[in-house]
């Protein structure tokens, strides 16, 4: 369990605070490229670790990232014009670019006091840039810009990638904890017996390897091995696989809000998620699927669009259609004869569980066990990186942009094999 203190610190994000601070020093995905399609459309509204933004696509295809109001009379830029490199607010035509500078002033007369005002007045703007499929920017200090994380999805081909995001209806942190907490699969994922084909139906979406639901059926405590690297932890998950075999499901947690699932075998595609905080009682959840050696088929790309794994079905504000308000179209029956849970999709789910912890959870009355640990140091990473930052020390992984170049995965090995010994054998590493 946490105390109260470092529960707060965990699931406080908005100015000024010291958790908010630590995530504003990397580079957060803000929207979906195709969230803002087209040069000089629509201002869309954004609102990111508590704080309100506008973001917009200018004439030359840049991402502008600035604060909501223009700074003349306040009035709101998600009604600006958004025209030849820049936004005008309609209200009196003052105009600025992608970089927050003032272009015109239109109410003034030429002279040094417009030119002094064209200056100093400008909006506070967020560097931005996209990779497949996602904007993102930097809120931290200027002048202090980490290089940008080398996650392999945004590396290969757009061809071979997906992307999509959900809104999450808890804190960030439970879940985050809920996507790296990998032995919840025996049961929230699970077909009652092994005549249901419900968790084939479930897991043939995201691995090929039937055999995995037998030995997570079979075995519900997983002993975990953690390790650590320059962007995060290594979580390696061993269950009793066939005789003197072990199945291991390894994840990574990548700082400070990436987690990469432990589903996928060689050639298969595999997943990632990243928890962004709206505010402190919700969040929207990245989701990216890659295949490193081919271009994802059409068929594969319909059933991300429609609801598969990681993939939510989502409205087109990318609200889930099974959600906290409508209990997750809960069916009691189908909990009662196929499924521990009742409810259709992976991804909500897992939601389910993690919105029903509260809107902010309360970890100062847990009880954690052995399967915890993946869980346990998480914590200790990310808290003990907000307070060393607070003390004037930066985390290690802002400087290590290559060590984002992980994967997760599963593997069969000999029971005898340790976690770096089948780190090598699978990855190479």
């Amino acid at each position: 369990m946490l105390t109260q203190e470092d529960n707060t610190l965990l699931t406080r994000t908005g100015p000024g605070t010291a958790m908010g601070a630590l995530f504003r020093r990397f580079w957060q995905p803000v929207a979906l490229s195709r969230e803002l399609p087209e040069p000089d459309g629509p201002p869309m509204r954004l609102k990111i670790l508590g704080e309100d933004l506008r973001a917009f696509r200018s004439t030359d295809g840049t991402v502008g990232l600035v604060s909501p109001r223009c700074p003349h009379r306040g009035a709101d830029l998600f009604y600006g014009r958004n025209e030849r490199n820049g936004i005008r607010c309609v209200y009196h035509g003052w105009k600025f670019g992608t970089d927050g500078r003032c272009q015109e002033l239109p109410t003034m007369d030429s002279g040094p006091a417009r030119e002094k005002a064209e200056q100093n007045v400008r909006l506070n703007a967020y560097p931005t840039r996209e990779a497949n499929g996602f904007i993102w920017s930097y809120l931290g200090p200027p002048g202090q810009v980490p290089p940008f994380p080398e996650l392999e999805f945004t590396t290969v081909p757009p061809s071979h990638t997906y992307v999509s995001k959900k809104l999450q209806q808890c804190n960030w942190a439970q879940a985050c904890e809920g996507g790296l907490d990998t032995a919840h699969f025996s049961f929230l994922h699970m077909a009652l017996d092994d005549g249901e084909d419900a968790t084939a139906k479930l897991l043939t979406k995201v691995s090929s390897n039937t055999d995995t639901v037998r030995w997570m059926r079979n075995d519900g405590a997983p002993r975990f091995t953690i390790l650590d690297h320059a962007a995060g932890l290594i979580l390696g998950a061993a269950r009793r696989g066939d005789p003197n075999e072990n199945y291991w499901r390894i994840s990574q947690f990548l700082m400070p809000n990436h987690g990469l699932t432990p589903n996928a075998f060689p050639g298969e595609n595999y997943h990632g998620q990243c928890w962004v905080p709206i505010d402190d009682v919700s969040c929207w959840i990245y989701n990216y699927t890659w295949n490193p050696d081919r271009p994802l088929s059409n068929a594969e790309r319909d059933r991300f669009a429609n609801g598969s794994g990681i993939h939510a079905e989502v409205d087109a504000h990318y609200i889930p259609i099974r959600r906290r308000e409508n209990e997750y179209l809960l069916d009691r029956n189908k909990q009662k004869y196929e499924t521990y849970t009742g409810i259709d999709g992976v991804s909500e789910q897992d939601a389910c569980i993690q919105d029903s912890q509260g809107l902010i959870a309360d970890r100062t009355t847990e009880h954690l066990g052995p399967t915890d640990m993946g869980i346990i140091r998480f914590r200790r990473l990310i808290l003990d990186s907000a307070k060393a930052l607070a003390a004037g020390d930066p985390p290690r992984a802002l400087n290590h942009p290559a060590a984002y170049k992980v994967r997760g995965g599963g593997a069969v090995a000999p029971a005898t094999q340790s976690l770096p010994e089948v780190l090598q054998a699978r990855f190479g590493t």
